[in-house]
């Protein structure tokens, strides 16, 4: 598929990769045999959408100019289902459907309705079954009516339907999850007898108030002077769920659990989730557990990985655990103190290393019975959030690090890690022009830029306006980090060595660590198949993941405009987060709800994009608007179905 045609007068050059489009209309393609991404302008798209495997022709390029090109064929579909709004007109057998994903750019044709329910208004389904001239509209047929557009219900399970996600449970699958449940007093008795016993230790979890699901638990115990055994126990999950069963198949079809702003929906049948596997207080549990003895400075001396019983003595939410921490009293306040000392310790010594503190507010948003936002405010983040986050970075790494001992030091092929390369370079200067607008100079070396250099410009921006919004700039920047099973290192967290070895209940790929942890301590060699299995499954959980947090972002985004569409007039302080030739983007300070005040609308004088300082500046009054500035905006409008918020600048 990566075929180059070189025509030597430079005339023609065919590359084939992937298309990236924006919500502009706008496509990138991505291609090893590119050293830039080729913009492809949307009268040269042909048919070719999103993520869509293409080949395309490249333009002659004059110096100084981007790479363009147009597409020559589109040769496999990323995808041919789509949730869109119904548009039709009263007595027309056919409609059109609009669809929610702006990076379908086109509507879909549907030619003969034969569901009484598909009216206008009415958010559907619609499976693309032709497309073959750009210049006509795709067709395609309704396989489902989901709702009501606008309706609560309605948009949340269009977020999920969008992306290829589902809900509910086969039959099948709950069936074989019950099974266990119904004997599994049984089977935990019996399996406890082959395995370690941490009964006799001190346990307990740590998790959100409203949690369900518990996949790990901590447990303590002082060895010797200054010395503590901490066990970072995990759900066993991988005991229940076996290679190739349905619970299995439809595991990794999920990949994840999805956390929407009003559910969760598990990736395991809640039989096992919050039942069977969840580390519940006061009951016998299975658990897969990486044991460390620790210096109170967080130094491993000796570690110990395998398959144990446990059993939890107290379920603390993270407040209940800071509250004790805070007054020095409680359950288990010894055990909690030394471990919060031993998780700054770790912390501190990431940070020496270069790791990126790229802690941001996120939003709780409260609804009320009928799913509407009644309060949106910034979450707190404690220092117990830090103290479990901590120790679960211990484990991975860990485990990370045995994989690359067992295996010879090999690393390819050694597991399933989780990556995260260096920032590209381009990425970087962008991120530095960026950044000299605001006033702020990040150190660029050869090789491109340090985590410490980061690190100390986040500590510059610490409580300021514009903290939250560089940091998202700078997130930005970074590659994403992925599942591979070739160990390059952790740029964020500045690791050797990582994978995801602590939530299988809510990751398949840590349920997969946890197959391949096990068949190392059993001495079983990895096959060239089950090596290949696994680098597919690396690619595929890393594109699934992509769609979990897209569906999870997008649901916070619907809750926040409904929440500012009721405040329409009303005048609220906001940041500065973008700028572009129609508008100037701004976050509302107390919801992080973003929208735009559009050029069109501001009326005291004719403004223009300066691109080189990300400014819009007043032809007349030289008046002017850069990122980060701190505004007031009045909100006039916006639509759930455009995810589209409206402001105006307010004096």
């Amino acid at each position: 598929m990566k075929e180059k045609k070189h025509n030597t007068q430079g005339k023609t050059v065919s590359i084939a990769g992937v298309m990236k489009i924006t919500g502009e209309g706008v496509g990138y393609v991505e291609s090893s045999d590119l050293e830039e991404d080729a913009q492809i302008q949307p009268r040269f798209l042909g048919t070719a959408l999103h993520r869509d495997a293409v080949e395309i022709s490249l333009f002659p390029q004059r110096k100084g100019e981007r790479l363009t090109g147009e597409v020559t064929r589109v040769v496999q579909r990323a995808k041919t289902k789509f949730v869109g709004t119904v548009r039709r007109k009263a007595g027309d057998s056919f409609c059109f459907v609009a669809p929610d994903d702006t990076r379908m750019y086109v509507d879909i044709f549907i030619p003969r309705i034969e569901n009484d329910q598909v009216q206008d208004g009415i958010k559907v389904m619609v499976e693309m079954t032709e497309w073959r001239e750009s210049q006509k509209s795709p067709e395609g047929k309704i396989i489902r009516v989901i709702g009501k557009s606008g309706e609560h219900e309605t948009e949340m399970q269009a977020i999920v339907f969008e992306r290829g996600l589902q809900i509910g449970f086969p039959e099948a699958v709950v069936q074989e999850a019950r099974a266990f449940q119904k004997t599994k007093a049984q089977i935990i008795s019996l399996e406890a007898l082959k395995r370690k016993d941490f009964r006799d230790r001190v346990t307990f979890t740590i998790d959100p108030s409203d949690a369900k699901d518990f996949d790990d638990a901590l447990s303590f115990r002082e060895v010797s002077e200054g010395i503590y055994e901490v066990g970072v126990h995990i759900a066993d999950v991988s005991f229940f769920v076996k290679e190739n069963t349905v619970l299995d198949q439809e595991a990794y079809e999920r990949g994840f659990s999805l956390y929407l702003v009003d559910r969760t929906i598990p990736m395991l049948p809640e039989e096992l989730s919050n039942d069977l596997c969840s580390l519940n207080p006061h009951e016998d549990k299975l658990a897969f557990s990486a044991v460390f003895h620790l210096t109170n400075k967080g130094e491993v001396q000796k570690r110990w990985f395998g398959r144990t019983v446990i059993r939890s003595d107290t379920r603390f939410a993270y407040q209940q655990a800071q509250a004790v921490i805070d007054q020095g009293e409680g359950p288990h306040a010894k055990e909690l103190k030394v471990l919060n000392s031993i998780a700054l310790s770790l912390r501190e010594d990431r940070v020496k290393r270069g790791a990126l503190d790229f802690d941001q507010a996120e939003v709780r948003i409260e609804l009320n019975e009928r799913g509407f936002p009644i309060s949106i405010s910034e979450k707190e983040r404690l220092e117990t959030h830090k103290l479990v986050e901590e120790l679960m970075v211990l484990a991975n790494r860990e485990v990370a690090e045995e994989f690359i001992r067992a295996s010879g030091n090999v690393k390819e092929g050694a597991g399933i890690f989780r990556i995260h390369e260096e920032p590209k370079k381009e990425e970087i200067r962008e991120l530095s022009v960026f950044l000299r607008q605001l006033g702020y100079e990040l150190k660029i070396g050869k090789e491109g830029v340090e985590a410490k250099d980061l690190n100390d410009l986040f500590l510059k921006l610490e409580g300021r306006p514009e903290e939250s919004l560089v940091k998202t700039v700078a997130l930005k920047s970074m590659t994403k980090a992925v599942y591979s099973t070739k160990s390059v290192g952790h740029f964020g967290l500045a690791l050797n060595h990582y994978t995801h070895f602590t939530s299988p209940i809510r990751r398949y790929a840590d349920l997969l660590v946890h197959r391949i942890m096990n068949d190392y301590l059993s001495e079983k060699q990895t096959s060239v198949e089950k090596h290949e299995q696994y680098r597919q499954a690396a690619d595929y959980l890393s594109r699934r993941e992509m769609d979990v947090v897209d569906a999870e972002r997008t649901s916070i985004t619907v809750k926040q405009i409904e929440f500012m569409l009721e405040r329409v007039g009303e005048v609220r302080k906001g940041v500065i987060s973008g700028i572009s030739n129609w508008g100037i983007f701004v976050q509302e300070l107390e919801t992080k709800a973003e929208g735009m005040v559009r050029l069109r609308n501001m009326q005291d004088d004719y403004y223009v994009f300066d691109r080189e300082s990300y400014s819009i500046v007043g032809s007349r009054t030289k008046k002017r608007y850069t990122i980060a500035d701190v505004v007031k905006v009045k909100v006039v409008g916006g639509s759930i179905e455009k995810r589209q918020l409206d402001f105006t600048f307010a004096p």
